[in-house]
């Protein structure tokens, strides 16, 4: 019996969002970043004039907004379209500012229990692949199946310039770095819901694999498993 909810969590550039889809697609499951709804909010409370270390602001911000994560058109690129009253802001969620204060925002414990339900919801629905930070440890601790990607720091740097460049942009490398790692550092050590595998995830060393390697290897995961179950 393939698992009803896959959850994949990892640092920033670690693969989680391109393996996940992928996966999703393989297996006719619907792919959920969590992490779009924090990058969503920043977004939001950045253009609202809204403090991103003021935690009961933003919450009130998260409580009256509404942001909906679907499914891409056919003719964009994106893996999904994230909606922010009603407007497409898929696009402006990889703006550096966004990227800068996300991990703020996503710290604050009033922000994360507000979002919580939202995300839990989501992953209740089954036959979903849900990738984040807290996936395995906090919003759907009972997946079926978790996952823990990993990768230095250099080689995650990397992949994000890759993928900035890919979308028009221009960005500095060394910016980028200095952005990861305090992303990296801010995420593990925030008091709620930080960055770590659950005691049951798989770890999986996305160093030196391939997109196609990785999501063939997780896929013969999927089928072992539930060959056994």
């Amino acid at each position: 019996m393939l698992p009803k909810v896959i959850a994949i969590d990892g640092p920033a550039g670690s693969g989680k969002t391109v393996i996940g889809k992928r996966v999703a697609d393989a297996l006719g499951y619907l792919y959920l970043d969590t992490g779009a709804f924090y990058r969503a909010l920043t977004w939001l409370a950045l253009t609202s004039g809204i403090d991103p270390q003021d935690g009961p602001s933003l919450a009130r911000l998260a409580t009256s907004a509404e942001i909906r994560i679907e499914r891409p058109g056919e003719e964009e690129d994106w893996l999904y379209t994230v909606l922010v009253n009603g407007q497409d802001v898929t696009r402006e969620l990889s703006e550096p500012a966004v990227a800068q204060r996300v991990s703020i925002v996503a710290a604050h414990p009033e922000v994360r229990a507000v979002l919580l339900p939202l995300q839990r919801q989501a992953a209740h629905q089954g036959r979903v692949v849900m990738a984040g930070r807290d996936i395995g440890t906090v919003v759907f601790p009972f997946a079926e199946l978790k996952l823990y990607l990993k990768a230095p720091l250099p080689v995650r740097v990397a992949r994000r310039i890759e993928q900035l460049e890919a979308m028009g942009m221009k960005p500095d490398p060394a910016l980028v770095a200095a952005e990861m790692a305090e992303r990296d550092r801010l995420d593990q050590a925030r008091a709620t819901a930080p960055l770590k595998p659950a005691p049951d995830a798989m770890l999986v060393d996305t160093t030196s694999l391939t997109i196609d390697e990785e999501v063939a290897m997780i896929l013969d995961i999927i089928t072992q498993r539930s060959k056994r179950a």
